[in-house]
């Protein structure tokens, strides 16, 4: 089964540890419970439990250590930390919050020179401690050219560090805050450690009202001296893109856990719920929005793992990461708003209760496209991509699944975080033509409408300034490269004909949405208009594969799952 159930965990790993891991994490939270887990959330309690609890079992230190610095199961392989993303945040988004950004904290450690640094993260992530990433302010967000945060140097090779950063997770209790800033008077970037236990730390406040502490703090002449900093100018530079690049793919798998306890949560409740003399699962309109819930689901995972192999397969001769993850970061998680959207659209006024998993899931849910960089910052980047994905394919071996237990090193040895537009891609066109499938067959003829477009009805220079019209277009390709990567991974998983068509039954009428979007914008040209009238196309229906993916895989998970009380 491709959806986690925590209950008959039944994800493979290649040994026995991470299997533990996984299995205690589990064990951990439904011996805590969900009336807890609801008190702890509706309290805003911080989550010292978990974070006991993962100390104990030495959980971060294993996961997120390179072996070099480690044990013998220590090491960052991308497999299980997916695993671990996903069962945190089946949970709770803070639960996972404390994990990711302590994985963004240790991104410029150990892609940094400073093996000092490496060693003191090792020991402190062996005691048990979280780590946390200083990059956005107040002023700027994440705009990193205009940060304010400045190292002035005095004599006998200290520092002064003066600024303020905002947003910072873990901020509260990070022993190690990786923290960016600028030279003062070369401004020349630079990553340093900052301490939240020293006097010259100001912890003014946390930024939201929830479980997580997420920081505003001040430094004021904080001394830094050479052995806290990480790495300067370009390297400090890299260190910043390359950090986003690794840790913030990991906001859809927070989106697919969330998404998956809601899931059955809505399903048993609807399933079990008289309406009219009916069930409310026997209406048709609640059995559409469930088959869509579900398909959208099955498709974020699918896309998901199939990024990660991409990202454990990456080199310097193959960066085709650098898509796939902003395209995790952007598009599982709207697709996550979108499932929340349909489940809450059955059990309607039952979603704002205070004892449900769902109130806390419709809420945090909304998180995931916004933090870390905004969807439209995504879009942005993705469109870079979109000349050589359609019109210069390059020819590549064929990637196979990446479950091996392997320390993804590459990852810390990415080197400079700059030309993209010389990253290619192998040919979409024969991942598609493997799939003779209704649906597919009708996405494949939009797609090549849409190359069309791109080709005979170029945006012009003004359009391509024009944010509005380009987010739009941005999306329609973005929606090509998660259907290609969503058939990879169908083929691999083995993932049934009628449940593929009927994800592509949802990606049809995504198509045809993002077109009439674009074709009403007040630049589209009459020829431009013409193309996308083209791709504007009705899913092929069919009655009988319908019927079966709601009986073999929607209602069929009817009780599979329940947390304990």
């Amino acid at each position: 089964m491709i959806l986690l159930n925590p209950k008959k965990h039944s994800r493979e790993y290649p040994d026995e540890r991470s299997r533990e891991i996984m299995l205690k994490t589990i064990e951990f939270f439904e011996n805590k419970g969900k009336r807890k887990l609801k008190e702890d959330d509706r309290e805003r309690v911080w989550y010292e439990d978990f974070l006991t609890f993962q100390k104990e079992n030495e959980l971060f230190y294993t996961l997120l250590t390179p072996p070099a610095y480690g044990d013998k199961d220590c090491r960052w392989d991308t497999w299980r930390n997916c695993g671990f993303n996903e069962i945190t945040s089946f949970y709770g988004l803070h639960y996972w919050y404390t994990w990711q950004v302590s994985i963004l904290g240790l991104g410029p450690i150990w892609m940094g020179q400073n093996e000092d640094a490496k060693k003191k993260a090792a020991r402190l992530l062996k005691r048990g401690e979280v780590f946390a990433f200083g990059l956005s302010e107040r002023a700027h967000g994440a705009d990193i050219y205009a940060t304010e945060m400045a190292l002035t140097p005095q004599a006998d090779s200290i520092y002064l560090a003066n600024g303020e950063k905002y947003y910072i997770g873990n901020g509260n209790a990070a022993e190690m805050v990786s923290t960016f800033g600028k030279m003062a008077g070369s401004g020349d970037y630079v990553f340093f450690v900052a301490n939240w236990r020293h006097n010259n730390y100001e912890l003014v406040k946390n930024v939201v009202n929830s479980q997580s502490y997420v920081a505003d703090f001040v430094l004021r002449n904080y001394p830094v001296n050479e052995a806290d900093i990480l790495s300067v100018g370009q390297q400090a530079w890299d260190a910043a893109l390359n950090t986003v690049n690794v840790g913030k793919y990991n906001l859809g798998w927070a989106s697919i856990g969330i998404c998956t306890h809601a899931f059955y949560e809505a399903l048993n409740h609807a399933a079990d719920r008289r309406l009219y003399g009916m069930f409310v699962t026997d209406f048709p309109h609640v059995k559409q929005m469930f088959v869509d819930a579900y398909s959208r689901l099955v498709a974020m995972k699918l896309f998901a793992l199939r990024a990660s192999d991409y990202q454990r397969a990456a080199s310097p001769e193959d960066r085709r990461y650098l898509l796939y993850n902003p395209t995790a970061k952007m598009k599982v998680t709207t697709q996550g708003e979108e499932v929340i959207n349909l489940l809450w659209d059955v059990i309607a006024a039952k979603g704002f209760e205070r004892d449900t998993y769902f109130e806390m899931a419709a809420r945090d849910i909304r998180a995931l496209p916004k933090l870390e960089g905004t969807v439209h910052v995504n879009i942005a980047l993705i469109v870079k991509f979109m000349p050589n994905y359609f019109f210069f394919p390059q020819e590549y071996p064929v990637v196979p699944r990446q479950d091996q237990a392997a320390h993804d090193s590459f990852l810390f040895n990415q080197g400079g975080a700059s030309g993209l537009s010389k990253i290619h891609f192998h040919d979409y066109a024969p991942v598609f033509a493997a799939f003779n499938l209704p649906n597919v067959n009708i996405f494949q003829k939009q797609t090549a409408h849409l190359k069309e477009f791109l080709a005979a009805a170029t945006p012009n220079d003004d359009q391509r300034r024009d944010t509005d019209f380009i987010l739009t277009l941005g999306e329609m390709f973005t929606l090509v490269v998660y259907a290609q990567l969503i058939l990879e991974n169908a083929k691999i998983y083995g993932v049934e004909d009628d449940l593929v068509d009927q994800i592509f039954d949802c990606f049809v009428r995504d198509f045809s949405k993002y077109a009439l979007q674009l074709y009403s914008k007040p630049s589209s040209t009459a020829r431009q208009m013409d193309h996308l009238l083209k791709i504007i196309e009705k899913p092929a229906v069919d009655f009988d594969r319908y019927r079966r993916v709601w009986e073999n895989h929607v209602f069929a998970l009817k009780g599979a799952y329940e947390m304990n009380e």
